[in-house]
């Protein structure tokens, strides 16, 4: 059986909540029975209690294990709070900002790369990176290393001002050498996916690895253009990874992406017929 993750990112509670939408990421996460959900930051809009009380409430409502972690919306917003409490209510609710999920197909390594004193940049130490490294190392064979942070990698595709995490080359050849074959993120509400060859020269025998970014779940902003809402479901099956990308229209989740992806060392082929298969 396939390993199935749903990737949520963006939710600011506080702003557009929409019970039709709840109710559609139910009924998908049913209909798709994924192994894990992972939440990619920014669950609340100005990180304020009830904000984190009902984000979390219908992120627990949805059944299976999540990996949560914060965004840069999930802080206080007013001064001291946002440096002498900086991460106390998102704790409140998830123990943890840099959460790990283990399993035997799955291994999910959460950083943090909010930055308290910049409201939009994100950025993460050495150390994060380095621990991040040897928790990916403690993966079981053949599972899936997963790393995921809010702030994204690669860029938008429609122009937008948020920068990526600082740093961006360093960070993304750290988790790509730290053995992460899926690298997650949010932040700047598209979708985009991308696999190390269409971004790094092949030299032949490197390991396939997938970076993406998913559209953001809430609209805080229904006006501005170059904002989607939708979010992710990955498959992971030895040899490959699919994605699908799915919009909100017209009162349901509409799939409107699929890709299948490379794990290991071998590129896909095009098979006559059926499925993407590798090269054998």
């Amino acid at each position: 059986m396939p390993a199935r993750i749903l990737h949520l990112s963006d939710l600011h509670t506080g702003t557009r909540e929409d019970p039709e939408i709840e109710r559609a990421v139910a009924a998908l996460v049913e209909r798709a029975s994924p192994e894990l959900i992972v939440a990619s930051g920014d669950l609340t809009h100005r990180g304020r209690p009830e904000q984190h009380e009902r984000a979390a409430r219908f992120l627990r409502g949805l059944g299976p294990p999540l990996v949560v972690i914060p965004g840069n919306h999930d802080i206080p917003y007013t001064f001291p709070a946002r440096f002498t409490r900086t991460f106390a209510e998102f704790e409140r609710h998830w123990e943890t900002t840099v959460p790990v999920y283990r399993s035997e197909v799955l291994h999910v390594v959460g950083l943090n790369s909010v930055r308290p004193w910049r409201h939009q940049s994100g950025g993460l130490r050495q150390r994060q990176i380095d621990q991040a490294a040897r928790l990916l190392g403690e993966a079981n064979d053949g599972a899936l290393r997963v790393a995921v942070l809010h702030h994204h990698l690669i860029g938008a595709p429609w122009r937008t001002r948020k920068k990526p995490v600082a740093r961006r080359n360093h960070v993304l050849g750290s988790l790509v050498d730290a053995g992460a074959e899926l690298i997650l993120a949010g932040h700047i509400h598209q979708a985009a996916v991308s696999e190390r060859r269409e971004f790094e020269v092949s030299t032949g025998g490197e390991r396939g690895v997938t970076v993406a970014i998913a559209p953001g779940l809430g609209q805080p902003r229904p006006h501005r253009r170059g904002e989607a809402r939708g979010l992710h479901l990955f498959e992971a099956r030895s040899e490959s990874l699919r994605v699908e990308t799915y919009v909100w229209q017209a009162g349901d989740w509409g799939l409107t992406a699929a890709r299948e992806l490379p794990r290991g060392r071998r590129p896909l082929r095009r098979p006559a017929e059926g499925a993407a298969q590798t090269v054998p």
